[in-house]
């Protein structure tokens, strides 16, 4: 469970990341939409991903260390 959670964590966090480059990247160029998507949508979504990448990550971590005592 502990690895599990760990590996979506890190897919999340790097999916989100390169999500928010993304959108920055398109906005300081002056679009509003990408692919038909309004970038801030897009911004907001790289944002919930790396934070699901966090939760699950910390859920690793409290779980480890449960663990172990």
């Amino acid at each position: 469970m502990e690895n599990s959670l760990l590996w979506i964590g890190r897919a999340a966090g790097a999916v989100g990341a390169v999500v928010s480059v993304a959108a920055v990247g398109a906005r300081v160029t002056g679009q509003y939409f990408l692919q038909g998507i309004q970038v801030g949508t897009l911004l907001m979504g790289g944002v919930a991903a790396m934070v699901l990448g966090c939760l699950c990550l910390l859920a690793a971590l409290t779980a480890s260390s449960r663990s172990r005592q």
